[in-house]
């Protein structure tokens, strides 16, 4: 008989928050903001190192280091999503949605990636890739921009050739019309127009709205009521215009938050954000949840991640290349993808994992945590 060697283990587990101010005053609908926090955690193995990230305050640095670690190190790192369900069961008291949802999801991203350098596999592959691409919409628009800046970045990506967009609404209602105008008159009849009102509108005044938007051709109303108001959802889509789409669930942290949502038939698209609903292992899940359905999924943010676990989704919408995501990832690591025609992003299958190295040197003056 011959013996069988013993799969590598996870050797460390590390975390640390960056946070660097944008390069501009930012609002939506419902919040105002002028920095962002990135929480990188890597996961060592065999020589090897992979990487994962959330958008979340520093604290999460502490769950990891503090409560997620030791349930890892020492595990099998070729089976990710074994640990994963080891620190769902050891953060039980801890309150899971929120916080420790998104240290999750960091630590499983960065433990996908370390067991696909470890096979040489790219990511994309490693995850089950169905697609070799996924399409995109430039995101930003922010309701504290002016008439010129709204129209600059909006031409500016429909000159990289991305043909959607979205635009925030809803923090003063009464501007909103004009700044449909505005966005309609920088990118033309040729592009698709998207809003998000980020919860800020009530079920009345969506209604409204929604007719407006449709009557400018916007097809995608994102959070037009809250995403907790499932009935209010549900109304949007019963009422709300043919031909437009309500869609919602970035806010998901768990299993059965998507699960109720597509239960009440609140959308006719789902989004999930990878780097807050529990990593690569549950947003698979999610779009399970999807396909049984034969209902689309759009992902949330963080687009050098969507981009890898993105082309795994069958029923794959596309996903937001944000603008404060776009630029923080661009300086945090190496090895970035760039829009390629037709406003796709398409993963790199000539390298293994994810493709990105970590620009530590160039993050240290933002470390926080």
């Amino acid at each position: 008989m011959t013996g069988t060697s013993s799969p590598p283990v996870v050797e460390a587990v590390e975390a640390a928050a960056y946070t660097v101010p944008t390069d501009a005053p930012e609002s939506d609908g419902t919040l105002q903001w002028g920095s962002t926090t990135l929480v990188v955690v890597t996961a060592r193995a065999a020589g090897s190192t992979g990487l994962g990230w959330t958008y979340a305050g520093p604290s999460a640095v502490g769950v990891v280091g503090g409560h997620l670690a030791d349930v890892v190190r020492g595990s099998d790192a070729t089976t990710p999503v074994a640990s994963w369900a080891a620190m769902h069961a050891a953060v039980r008291n801890l309150g899971r949605p929120g916080l420790v949802a998104e240290a999750i999801s960091a630590v499983d991203v960065a433990l996908w990636d370390l067991a696909a350098r470890l096979a040489g596999l790219p990511l994309s592959v490693a995850v089950g890739a169905v697609h070799d691409a996924v399409p995109i919409y430039g995101s930003g628009g922010f309701t504290s921009y002016d008439d010129r800046t709204l129209a600059d970045q909006l031409a500016g990506w429909t000159a990289d050739g991305i043909p959607r967009v979205k635009i925030k609404v809803g923090r003063e209602p009464d501007r909103d019309a004009h700044r449909i105008e505005v966005a309609r008159a920088a990118i033309g009849d040729g592009v698709e127009l998207f809003v998000d009102a980020n919860g800020a509108y009530s079920r009345k005044q969506a209604l409204a709205w929604a007719d407006r938007f449709a009557a400018a051709g916007v097809r995608w109303l994102e959070e037009p009521v809250s995403s907790d108001d499932l009935a209010g959802l549900r109304l949007l889509r019963d009422r709300g215009p043919a031909g437009m789409d309500i869609a919602a669930g970035e806010y998901g942290y768990d299993l059965p938050y998507f699960h109720r949502m597509l239960q009440e038939e609140a959308v006719d698209c789902l989004q999930a954000d990878v780097t807050r609903c529990g990593g690569i292992s549950a947003l698979l899940r999610v779009a399970a949840l999807c396909d049984a359905r034969s209902l689309d999924l759009s992902l949330h943010c963080a687009p050098q991640l969507s981009a890898q676990v993105g082309t795994a989704v069958w029923h794959r919408r596309h996903l937001e290349y944000f603008h404060d995501h776009v630029r923080l990832e661009g300086m945090a690591f190496d090895g970035v993808l760039s829009p390629e025609p037709p406003g796709v992003l398409r993963p790199d299958r000539s390298r293994p994992g994810s493709g990105l190295e970590l620009r530590t040197a160039d993050l240290a003056r933002h470390r926080v945590a």
